[in-house]
């Protein structure tokens, strides 16, 4: 055998992880990740890529065989890529929603955590959910976890509207204590919280009438870039607090960076000046 890599052993590679979605340009999660691994000394990098359907069962085996060391998973994949997994965390269950994936025992794992991005985010303004009206926007990737987070908090009910009341449905199948509210029409609520991709081109508006809601509830745009939507603009001028899913999106990818390299990364001005 040649042995010109003497003392090296044959399996080191440098690590590599993704982030993978459709579409995928505006994720941070590369300038976030990198800049941790940077400062961790780690040696690894972290990319993203535009996937089919197609591609998620080929490169899911790609993770199998240890070639990816880790990934991501966001919009629209977060449960299309269930089936091609081996072991799937309680939460990930619960969802039915996984958003890191990563190797153990020879086995690959997919997790979810968005929960935990988004308990940590609502705990660090202070606003407690507890015995709360929910109401939801949106019926994507990230609702389950909001939904679930949510309940976790104690919130005392939830609340979803989705143009496509089909999708909402879906989300019902998952969690049978959500009520469905008609698209246009406006429940009393404590929270509001923008799932939907409305906001991510600065001209998007919210079709929704909420000048009779009253004063001091919670608007909350999981979108962080632009950093104030329209959605949340609009929270503000009728008098509410308002809040960008920026934290959010930090904590899901601490939690990430945590599981893959069992190190917790220092969040502070500089982290999320990177976002801005």
């Amino acid at each position: 055998s040649h042995s010109k890599n003497k003392g090296v052993p044959e399996t080191y590679k440098m690590k590599k992880y993704l982030v993978i979605g459709n579409p995928i340009n505006h994720s941070l999660s590369p300038e976030l990740h990198n800049y941790w691994i940077k400062q961790n000394g780690i040696d690894a990098q972290y990319e993203k890529k535009k996937l089919n359907n197609s591609e998620l069962e080929s490169l899911i085996s790609e993770v199998r065989q240890g070639n990816i060391n880790g990934l991501n998973i966001t919009v629209p994949f977060k449960n299309t890529v269930i089936p091609f997994l081996d072991i799937l965390s309680d939460e990930a269950k619960k969802t039915q929603s996984v958003n890191t994936i990563y190797l153990k025992n020879k086995k690959v794992f997919g997790h979810n955590t968005d929960i935990e991005g988004f308990i940590t985010a609502v705990n660090k303004i202070n606003f407690d959910f507890y015995n709360k009206k929910i109401f939801i926007l949106g019926a994507g990737g990230v609702v389950p976890s909001i939904v679930y987070a949510s309940m976790k908090m104690r919130s005392s009910e939830i609340l979803i509207s989705n143009r496509t009341r089909n999708n909402a449905e879906k989300i019902k199948n998952i969690f049978d204590n959500v009520q469905i509210i008609n698209w246009g029409n406006i429940p009393n609520f404590d929270v509001v919280i923008n799932a939907t991709s409305i906001g991510l081109k600065k001209n998007d508006r919210i079709n929704l009438d909420f000048t009779k809601i009253g004063k001091n509830k919670l608007f909350y745009d999981v979108i962080y870039n632009p950093g104030v939507t329209n959605f949340l603009s609009t929270g503000k001028k009728l008098g509410n607090m308002y809040q960008n899913g920026k934290l959010m999106f930090i904590y899901q990818a601490f939690s990430a960076f945590k599981l893959w390299h069992n190190v917790e990364p220092t969040i502070n001005n500089e982290t999320l000046k990177l976002l801005d």
